[in-house]
This record gives C-alpha cells, sequence and structure tokens, in this order.
C-alpha cells in the first residue's frame, strides 16, 4: 500500500499504474493524479469549496468589480490548477466585472523567496490590482512578505492557501486578514485510515467510520475531508502547523 501527493499527475501516472498492475494499493491524497493511475484519492476540501471559498472572501475584500492576480505554485500541480479553474468558473458567475489582469497565474515554482520576488513584480506591474492569490504554504507567505516590505497591505487584499503557522505573524500584523486551509492533521489522520479500510477491503463508495472524524463520504473514488477552514485573527493560533 503506498500514498503519495503528487506534484504533477500526468508524471507520476506511468509508475502508480505499474503499482497497482502489480497489486499495491494506491492512494492519493492533498493532490490527485490521474483516476486511472491510483485506487482512492483523500480530498481536503473538494475544488469547488475552496475555490468558492476564496472568491468569496476576495470579492467581500475588493468589491464585485475589483481587479486581482494569482500567483500559483506550479502550472501543472492539478490541485492548484483545478482551484484556480473553480475560482475563475465562480467568478464568472457570480462577480462578472472582477478582473483577472493576467492571463495565466504567476507561477513561483514552490520557491517562497521567488514568491516574494514575483510579488514585489506584481506590485511594480499591476499598479491598479487590488487583490492577490497566493495558491500555496510557499507562495502565500512569500506574497505577504512582499505587501509586508513594501507597505502595501492596505492597498492590496492578500488571500490563498496556506498553513496556520507559517502565516501567524503576517494575520497578526494585518499583512493578511484571512486565509484559507484545512485541517492538515486531520489529512493524514485520514490518509492513514482509508488506507487501512482499504487493505481490509472496506473503503467503497458510500460512508465511512473514520475513528476521531465520525462518518466520512466517499464519493466517485473520493474520500471528503470536509469544507475549507478559513483562518483569521480568531482562531490561527489554534492550530499547531
Amino acid at each position: 500500500m503506498i500514498a503519495v501527493a503528487p506534484n504533477d499527475p500526468d508524471q507520476i501516472a506511468p509508475v502508480l499504474k505499474k503499482s497497482r498492475d502489480r497489486g499495491i494499493g494506491v492512494l492519493t491524497f492533498d493532490a490527485d493524479a490521474a483516476p486511472d493511475a491510483r485506487d482512492f484519492f483523500v480530498n481536503q476540501a473538494t475544488y469547488t469549496d475552496i475555490g468558492v471559498t476564496l472568491m468569496d472572501i476576495m470579492a467581500e475584500a475588493i468589491g464585485p468589480e475589483g481587479k486581482y492576480i494569482i500567483l500559483t505554485g506550479s502550472l501543472t500541480a492539478a490541485n492548484q490548477v483545478l482551484w484556480i479553474r473553480e475560482m475563475e468558473k465562480h467568478r464568472q458567475a457570480k462577480y462578472p466585472k472582477m478582473v483577472n489582469l493576467s492571463e495565466l497565474p504567476k507561477p513561483t515554482e514552490e520557491d517562497q523567496a521567488l514568491a516574494t520576488r514575483v510579488a514585489t513584480d506584481v506590485l511594480k506591474s499591476y499598479p491598479d490590482v487590488q487583490g492577490m492569490f497566493g495558491m500555496t504554504s510557499v507562495a502565500l507567505p512569500g506574497a505577504a512578505e512582499a505587501l509586508r516590505t513594501q507597505k502595501a497591505a492596505d492597498r492590496v487584499y492578500l488571500t490563498g492557501l496556506s498553513t496556520p503557522k507559517g502565516m501567524r505573524s503576517y494575520v497578526h500584523d494585518d499583512t493578511v486578514k484571512k486565509f484559507v486551509l484545512w485541517n492538515a492533521v486531520d489529512l493524514g489522520y485520514l490518509t492513514v485510515h482509508a488506507a487501512k479500510l482499504y487493505k481490509e477491503g472496506k473503503l467503497t463508495d458510500g460512508t465511512i467510520q473514520a475513528g476521531r472524524l465520525g462518518e466520512i463520504t466517499v464519493r466517485d473514488g473520493e474520500v471528503l475531508l470536509g469544507k475549507p477552514v478559513t483562518f483569521d485573527k480568531s482562531n490561527v493560533d489554534a492550530f499547531d502547523f
């Protein structure tokens, strides 16, 4: 039994398929591979829920006609691609006058220093930008450091996905008001629990009992942890990851 969090669903697919051909069960978590390359995906939150939550936070902050830029980690990471797709779908449906200033997200290659440089360049190149998304636990603090250094947090609203520990200081000094993630401890717990159930032949679509997490839905080969968590000053100190 193996569990992996792929950065590129296509690159890892052949080796995962070989594993399955040899009778090795394959789970993905955090990010998915091609569905035919794994048995189940332990999904921390649906792509739609994350995309909708992020875009609603941004629209509330900069208004339904605001202008924004997206910083991502990799242009090929399946989870980031799908989160952004759902964000844009929701924006077009609910906030049609909001404007994405860049046709493609700005990649930061999971390098926090690069994310800071990219965010700094965005502040210079897009003087009318009102909002910025950082789509990874590296891109968001990197962008936050740029806003802090450039003293731009009062004119550019930043949100995205990252860990409470990595964002705590930026939240407390008001560089970032809100950001989103899932409970990473619960995701790890659920992945191990799902692997055990799979080995026992008990992981199937429907519902499962996942220990302290209670009843968990399994749908179309996805084990669903639940809704994303929004972090702000009221709860960011309560999580140690």
